[in-house]
Parts: C-alpha cells; sequence; structure tokens
C-alpha cells in the first residue's frame, strides 16, 4: 500500500473561500451557514486529488485542510476555533465520501499572542473531537500563528505540553506546518515553509522535550527544510553544547516527508535521514503545480521521482506511515 502522508484540501468547493472571507470581514458566522453539496465535494476531489492518485499509482491520502489558509493570526479565539471546526468538518465529509482513499488530519485553532494559551486548550479539544468522532490519525501544528512574524514561543514551551499530552495518550502524530506568510520579507511556500520546518528541528535540538514525552511523534514536511543539507552543522552544535548525539536525540521521535520535489534533493534526503524516519508524500495540488520540463513529469510527481531513484527503501512507500500514524491501519479497515 503506498500512503501519501501530506495531502491538502487544496481543490475546495468555493463556497468554503466565501464563508471564510465574510468571517475575516468582521461577520461572527455560524458553521452552520455553510452549504456544501456531497455532489460538489465529489467534482473537486474526482477532477483533482483522486485522479491524480489513479494516475501516480498512490492508494491513499492523508488529508487535512489547507495549510496556507489555515491564517491563524485572524480574529480571536472563537475566529479559530470555529473555522477550524468548518475545515475539519468538510475533511470529515471527503473522507466518509471516499472511504480507503482519504483519512483525516486536522487544522487546530491556534491564536498568537496573549490568545495562545487559550487556543491550546481549544486544540486540545479539537483534536479529540477529531480523531474520536470523526476518525482522524492526525493534525497539523502550526509554530507561528502570527504567520510570518514567530510571536510565540518554541514549540518546546511548556505553553504546548497539553496538547502533546492529549497526542500521547490519542497515539496520534503532528505534523509541523507553518501557514501563511503576511510578512512580505518571507514568501508563503519557499521561504516561510523551509523556515519553518528548519527552525522547529532547531527548537527539538536545544530541548529535553523528548525526555517529558518520549513517545511523542512529529513529522517535518518538505523534506525537513534545510536541515539533511546541514546535518554536520546540527551534529557538530550538539557536540558543542554537550547534549546527547543528534540521531539519539531527536530520530526516535521525529520524521521527515518526501516533499522534496528533485531527484538529487530526494537522494539527499534518503542518504542521510535513515530510511525508517521518512515517510512518502507528495502535498500534490499543493504549492508547486507546474510541469518540470526537464521531466515532463509535474514537480510533485514525487513517486516518480523515487521511483526513479531505485534503492528506496519499500517502508518509505507505506509501512513507516502505518508505523508513525498509530490509528490509521485501523482507519484504513
Amino acid at each position: 500500500m503506498i500512503i501519501d502522508c501530506h495531502g491538502h484540501f487544496t481543490t475546495a468547493p468555493p463556497a468554503l473561500g466565501q464563508w471564510r472571507e465574510r468571517q475575516i470581514g468582521g461577520d461572527r458566522v455560524s458553521p452552520d451557514d455553510l452549504h456544501i453539496t456531497d455532489d460538489e465535494i465529489r467534482a473537486a476531489i474526482e477532477g483533482g486529488q483522486l485522479k491524480l492518485q489513479r494516475e501516480r499509482g498512490t492508494d491513499v491520502t492523508l488529508f487535512s485542510p489547507g495549510a496556507g489558509k489555515m491564517a491563524h493570526h485572524y480574529g480571536d479565539e472563537r475566529t479559530s476555533l470555529d473555522w477550524s471546526r468548518v475545515s475539519n468538518d468538510l475533511i470529515a465529509r471527503v473522507c466518509a465520501l471516499f472511504p480507503g482513499r482519504f483519512v483525516g488530519v486536522c487544522q487546530l485553532p491556534q491564536s498568537p499572542g496573549d490568545a495562545l494559551p487559550t487556543s491550546i486548550r481549544n486544540s486540545v479539544a479539537e483534536l479529540e473531537r477529531c480523531v474520536e468522532e470523526l476518525g482522524f490519525v492526525g493534525c497539523l501544528l502550526n509554530p507561528d500563528p502570527s504567520d510570518g512574524y514567530w510571536q510565540a514561543p518554541p514549540l518546546t514551551d511548556r505553553a504546548y505540553y497539553p496538547l502533546y499530552e492529549k497526542l500521547v495518550e490519542l497515539d496520534v502524530p503532528a505534523m509541523i506546518h507553518v501557514a501563511m506568510s503576511r510578512n512580505p520579507a518571507l514568501q508563503g511556500t519557499c521561504a516561510h515553509y523551509l523556515n519553518g520546518d528548519t527552525a522547529v528541528f532547531m527548537q527539538l535540538c536545544m530541548s529535553d522535550l523528548f525526555a517529558d514525552f518520549p513517545t511523542l511523534k512529529l513529522i517535518l514536511p518538505h523534506g525537513g527544510g534545510a536541515v539533511p543539507y546541514h546535518w554536520g552543522r546540527y551534529r557538530g552544535f550538539m557536540l558543542d553544547q554537550g547534549r546527547p548525539p543528534l540521531e539519539e536525540a531527536v530520530l526516535n521521535n521525529v520524521f521527515f516527508d518526501t516533499c522534496v520535489y528533485h531527484k538529487r534533493g530526494l537522494e539527499l534526503l534518503l542518504d542521510v535521514i535513515p530510511a525508517a524516519n521518512v515517510l512518502f508524500a507528495s502535498e500534490m495540488i499543493g504549492a508547486v503545480r507546474s510541469v518540470d520540463p526537464e521531466t515532463g513529469r509535474r514537480f510533485d510527481d514525487t513517486k516518480y521521482v523515487l521511483d526513479g531513484i531505485g534503492t528506496v527503501d519499500e517502508a518509505v512507500y507505506g509501512a513507516n506511515a502505518l508505523r508513525v500514524f498509530g490509528r490509521l491501519e485501523g482507519a484504513l479497515k
């Protein structure tokens, strides 16, 4: 079974975006005001993600709301909670309409600044609802809910501990994923996304988070940003600081996905990071949608690139995801 652990509903029917525009425009709209038919969902999925699954030979996508659209800086805690519930309920409908093809991963109702502690409590409740009631198997965790200005403590701060306790209790991982960037100095998909992955890895290196949560599982998307390329720098830093060896400090808990859109980059990822810590992913119909003129295939067709490497451990394609996402096997039955 080939499992894509990183997919977003970027093709959601227009009514979702229209509801969101009303909300961030100042209306206190209710989740009940959103009206999307099953036929609209089917059309969006069958002409998009499901079509590409079939063309590329993948079986299952772990599916979450559009990451860039999480936009946690808008409004207050209630704004974020309502937006998360609306988005997550729509993902649940996709999964119900296409069982065995899509499994839910939820958005969390985070907020920046002084609202962070309350939003973490809301995130715990929404995570529990999505996992126990909707059958989701993971969540997206935004390390920068200010969306480009980093007005939050590191993810290793104790403010996040109630969320980590719930993740461990439910046996679900978090994918570390920033949202949009409203900072003009940081383009979203190629600067903010990759910066976020890299910054969080360093936060983890500098902390004892996994001593407190030895079974916590975190996924760094987009191949871990700059991490594989600078593995020696991280190893040296850990030695300089008298900390445990890098592999011992993080690789029992941190995993990397294959959303790297060229062969040499994927080869580097697989050469540096142990195969057991790499999960197949594409983020298809996501940040990069064009065709690579060198291959004639779309940049996000990562299965094609992986297949061309020829020495990839088969576990990368599916078995690792089943191990990291502890509830996934049950969700597929």
